[in-house]
């Protein structure tokens, strides 16, 4: 450790600027882990680890009672699998938790499912860097978090499962809802519906070991697919999902204007929310689009998703 991050030997009468100065430079110090939980322990939601596939998956929970009645699942988007591109991150954590700072507006009964490898997680066996580089939508992957899905709705007795995720958490959605018969909706924002088509896009590396949902059966009419697009996006364009969605009829798409890849989607969250409990795509905000959606100007794009 940088002796940094060493917390120094009490000083006598220390002025306070100097207390407010340590205290920074401490923060500075923490890790994405350790942050995610300090983000989670400020909204009250317990942390359990779960392992399922071989490996342990960190889950947080609102403690709300499901009560017989629907879970609702987070799933965070790739987090920092890539430095500039070329270097590959030793801890892939999310810095920006997003779906975890949308799972503290949800009323209703919910979960947060980390993925394999991810906080503070990536040392231990069988966890290496294709988990959250080429392999990061695998079959090891996806079948590890339904199996913890699964899990936990059969434990608390829920009798629907919606699944939220937000860039490659809705790669992960999309995958897992295949395998979950609970499952009645899958809501994504600016969500990588097409890997193969995003790579290309950005000229990244195919991810080999991956699945990729643009080529998976349509999960049919029990399953109601809501995409939420950020028009100002240029991580995943709304130009990316539109073989997506010749595809798949049923599914709703709509845009946002303003909105971009992790931007704003605290600001309409609860709206969602309440659309998908009443069951109509005509409450949810920003304007209709089908099946060709343009994408917007170009802009410097990020790897990590």
């Amino acid at each position: 450790m940088s002796s940094r991050c060493r917390r120094p030997a009490p000083v006598p009468r220390i002025a306070t600027c100097a207390l407010l100065l340590l205290a920074a430079v401490l923060a500075g110090c923490a890790t994405p882990t350790s942050r995610l939980r300090a983000l989670a322990d400020g909204q009250g939601f317990s942390r359990e680890s779960v392992r399922a596939g071989g490996h342990e998956l960190t889950v947080f929970d609102n403690g709300v009672g499901v009560d017989g009645g629907t879970l609702h699942v987070y799933l965070e988007g790739d987090g920092s699998p890539w430095r500039h591109r070329t270097v590959i991150m030793p801890d892939p954590t999310p810095r920006r938790p997003l779906m975890l700072g949308l799972m503290g507006l949800d009323p209703e009964a919910a979960i947060y499912v980390g993925r394999p490898c991810y906080n503070g997680t990536y040392t231990e066996p069988g966890c290496d860097n294709r988990m959250w580089t080429s392999d990061r939508y695998s079959e090891r992957v996806v079948e590890s978090m339904a199996a913890v899905v699964r899990r936990r709705a059969a434990r608390e007795g829920a009798s629907r499962v919606r699944l939220f995720g937000h860039s490659g958490g809705a790669a992960l959605a999309l995958l897992i809802a295949e395998r979950l018969d609970a499952v009645d909706a899958v809501v994504t924002l600016a969500g990588n519906l097409d890997t193969e088509a995003w790579t290309a896009h950005h000229g990244y590396s195919p991810l080999h070991g991956s699945l990729n949902p643009a080529r998976r059966p349509p999960l049919g009419e029990r399953v109601r697919e809501w995409h939420l697009l950020g028009e100002r996006d240029p991580v995943i364009p709304p130009s990316l999902v539109r073989d997506y969605l010749e595809r798949r009829e049923s599914a709703v798409a709509v845009r946002l204007a303003g909105f971009g890849h992790g931007c704003c989607w605290g600001r309409v969250w609860p709206r969602v929310l309440r659309a998908l409990e009443s069951g109509s795509a005509e409450a949810l905000p920003g304007g209709r689009v089908r099946a060709s959606p343009q994408a917007p100007p170009s802009a410097a794009a990020s790897r990590a998703g």
